[in-house]
Order: structure tokens, then sequence, then C-alpha cells
């Protein structure tokens, strides 16, 4: 006889609340497959990857997460064809425009990495609106990686550095991270990438020395709760026995802008396969 599949509730009820990760990211893969396997426009697979988006937001927070990162679109990304650009860069406002309110009335802080200098005027304004009006909140950190690449990041970082008055010979990790996007935020526990691609692609390239990682099969779109726990339950079986540095970021705190300055520039990506 076949063995029954643990459902959700049998999955949350072996969930261990007190040793979540306090940093998740995802590569968010597989919309254009998604789409094509059932025969409709890539950006139907687009479509399905945003609402899959706000229920993962949700589940997150809902359970105590601290920081969700999602690999919204890349460096590389630029280079798909102009009509499909467009539509992620609509809906990527649309998001925001729909979403802030939400995000407010939740506690949620918006913030970004990557070059979203590059980002349509629109989709700046959008992007502008929610890191401003959510400045204030102190729960979970929704981080979008727009127009991101991690090599790039090291590369101005780098420059940064030389700016501020040069590179010294007794630099830190500590001190090179402050000049990173994602400073002030902790590193992610765990990188899951949805699709059964099973690289990170030029995501957070510093700042996944010691994280766990997830691969799937599951394509985003179809990526939900019960996945989801499944990605959990992995990490906390694994990092039992992990001896990774662990994290003291506390929210709060580290929602003081650093002194480093802002972070809004990357170059030089990777690919991210369907990552929208």
């Amino acid at each position: 006889m076949k063995k029954k599949e643990p459902g959700i509730a049998d999955l949350r009820a072996k969930l261990d609340t007190g040793s979540l990760p306090k940093h998740i990211a995802i590569i968010m893969d597989g919309n254009g497959r998604w789409a094509v396997r059932r025969g409709l426009p890539r950006i139907m697979g687009h479509k399905r990857g945003a609402e899959t988006v706000r229920k993962i937001v949700e589940q997150c927070r809902t359970f105590g997460i601290e920081v969700l990162t999602l690999y919204a679109f890349s460096d590389e990304n630029w280079g798909r064809p102009r009509q499909e650009i467009s539509f992620l860069m609509n809906m990527l406002g649309g998001y925001l425009r729909s979403e802030i309110a939400t995000m407010k009335a939740n506690g949620i802080r918006f913030r970004t990495i990557g070059r979203t200098e590059r980002l349509p005027k629109m989709a700046q304004k959008w992007v502008e609106k929610a890191v401003i009006e959510t400045a204030g909140n102190t729960g979970m950190v929704l981080n979008l990686a727009l127009s991101y690449g991690g090599r790039g990041e090291i590369l101005e970082a780098v420059r940064r550095m030389q700016a501020s008055g040069g590179v010294p010979a007794d630099i830190t990790e500590g001190q090179f991270s402050s000049y990173l996007d994602t400073a002030g935020l902790p590193d992610p526990d765990l990188i899951v990438r949805t699709s059964g691609e099973k690289r990170i692609s030029n995501f957070l390239l510093w700042q996944a020395a010691y994280s766990e990682l997830y691969f799937t099969d599951v394509l985003w779109p179809d990526f939900n709760e019960k996945e989801l726990l499944s990605a959990l339950l992995d990490y906390q079986g694994r990092s039992a026995a992990s001896d990774s540095p662990k994290s003291n970021w506390n929210p709060i705190r580290a929602a003081a802008p650093s002194m480093a300055g802002p972070r809004p520039r990357n170059s030089n990506p990777g690919s991210n396969g369907d990552t929208v």
C-alpha cells in the first residue's frame, strides 16, 4: 500500500517554531515553464507567480520569519524580449501599488537590493513609495532583488570603499559587508530554489557562505505552504547538526540606515532561469 503523503496539518505539527531561519532567500524559478507546459503565454506564468509571492509573503510573516528576500529580476533578465520586460515592470508597479497598504497594516518593511536606477521611471516611483511608506515598520522585512547580480554587488562594494578612502589592509568581513546592498540585514540562513535547477545563479554570493540550500522540482507558480513547510523542516533537520554561525540580528536595530550609504547598484549578472 502506498504510504500517504503528510498533509499541511502534519507538517505544521512537526515544525519547531523556536528554530526557524531568520532570513529566507528564494530564487523564484519556473514561471515560463509553468505557462509553456499548459500551452499558455509566458506572461500567464508571471501572473501566477505574482500570486504565489503574495501567499508566500503572508505565510512567512505568519511563521515569524524576520527577512524574506526574493530574487525578482536579475541583471541578465534585461536580455529578455522587450514586451516581456515591459509586462514584468508593469506587474512590479501594480504589485507594489496594491500591496503597500497590506504591508503597512502587517508591519512589513519593504526594501530592495540591486540596480534599481535601471528600472523604468514608473516602477522606480512605486519602489521608492513602498520603501518610504513602510520605513517605520518593525515586522518582517520583504527584500526584493531587482536588476541584481551578486558579482556586480561585490564589485560595487569595492568601488564604494575606494570612493570612501580606499580599502584598508586590515579590513574585516564585517566591514566589507557594510558596503554591500544587504547592509543591515543578516545573511540568509536558508536559500530555496524552485524548478529543479541546482545552482544559485549569481544570487547573494558573499552572503550565502553559510546558507543551507534547498532545491525543489516544483515550479514557482505551484510553490505553496506545503512546499514552504517542507523546506523549513528540511532546514531544521540539517541546521540542528550544523556549526554554521548564528545571526544575532535585531530587526528594530537594523532598521537604522547604514553609515556606508545607499546600495542601489550592481552589474555583471549570472543566469537565473525563469526568475521574475
